[in-house]
């Protein structure tokens, strides 16, 4: 970046300055005297009121070179979700090799995902500083700008001017993924319903065969070895994995913009549980078809739900098979065409 684009920049900024009531009261002293100068014609006091106007210009002078030719630029980790605190990297950097910046104060927006004052009393000439964040963003979506304000009193205290500074950024927050009154619910039933299938099928027979070295004899069949002389076991057939259906109906009346955003949420807290027991699943709307671990990682569902928009009035029939016998599946939806699991 050239100096031209830093000063452009830096004239481009929303400068603010707000009198304090040090200042207040010291442009109250300032006008007091210079009455009084000008009814006595005193050199003395003309001399106090020279010294003051030359304060308040300093004053001004100083604080906003102190703020000009500042850098904000944040690292946040890889993976944020909404109402979840995270740990990230902020670095402020000074681009006036010549001057210092003291007494600054860096507060965030919302938008920026932390709201709280920052002190940085010294920042040299040419040189930054570091500080550890905890962001916290209120809701899910693409976050492209971070906002920033510094602030300063220095250095007599009677003006408090400050300064924003936007950065261009491309953060995806997921929805949140903490418990969800209601999903807690289900998740434990889809999970004793997995568990329910699991032994069910794993204790299909499926042949006798004999016996294998380093195999536990709880499945030894001692009538078949009595009869052939030789150890038999029973094999039986191997427990696959129910696989969780996650349906999601994107078509929704206007006014259920609140329940959508709800009911992504806890599309959200499902599939981060699911991935975190290995469980396969799957999300289906009418915008995808994402299965986990076959062909997308938890991530990228993730980053689906952090994006996607209700369809309203234009959203085609999405089908369900909620008889399946091959997956268990969850429907969310608002249209009485698709059999919902949660209204």
């Amino acid at each position: 970046m050239t100096w031209a684009t830093r000063w452009k920049a830096f004239l481009d900024r929303r400068i603010r300055q707000r009198v304090t009531l040090r200042g207040l009261g010291f442009m109250v002293v300032t006008i007091a005297v210079g009455v009084a100068a000008f009814v006595t014609a005193n050199n003395l006091l003309f001399l106090l009121l020279a010294l003051s106007l030359a304060a308040l210009l300093v004053s001004g002078f100083v604080s906003r070179l102190g703020l000009a030719g500042l850098e904000v630029d944040l690292a946040p980790p890889e993976h944020i979700s909404a109402r979840v605190p995270c740990f990230a990297e902020l670095t402020v950097r000074n681009h006036k090799n010549w001057m210092p910046s003291f007494g600054l104060t860096l507060r965030g927006s919302p938008a920026s995902g932390f709201a709280e004052a920052i002190p940085i009393p010294l920042l040299p000439g040419g040189g930054s500083v570091g500080r550890s964040l905890t962001l916290t963003f209120p809701k899910r979506g693409r976050y492209r700008e971070d906002v920033f304000e510094f602030s300063t009193r220095f250095p007599f205290g009677f003006t408090e001017r400050k300064v924003r500074v936007e950065i261009e950024r491309d953060i995806v927050v997921y929805p949140s993924v903490l418990p969800h009154p209601g999903f807690e619910g289900l998740l434990a039933k889809v999970a004793g319903e997995i568990d329910s299938r699991r032994r069910g099928r794993g204790e299909d027979f499926h042949r006798i065969r004999p016996y294998q070295i380093d195999e536990s004899v709880r499945h030894v069949d001692w009538k078949t070895t009595a009869r052939t002389g030789a150890l038999q076991v029973r094999e039986y057939v191997e427990p696959v994995q129910p696989t969780v259906e996650i349906v999601l109906d994107l078509g929704l009346p206007p006014d259920e913009s609140a329940w959508f955003e709800e009911t992504v949420d806890g599309c959200a807290y499902l599939s981060w549980e699911l991935s975190r027991r290995a469980t396969p699943f799957r999300l289906r709307t009418q915008k995808c078809d994402l299965a986990f671990p076959e062909r997308e990682e938890v991530y990228d569902i993730l980053k689906f739900l952090a994006l996607v928009e209700p369809l309203f009035a234009n959203a085609p029939p999405i089908d369900a098979d909620v008889d399946s016998d091959d997956a268990l599946v969850l429907v969310f939806s608002r249209r009485s065409s698709v059999r919902p699991v949660r209204s």
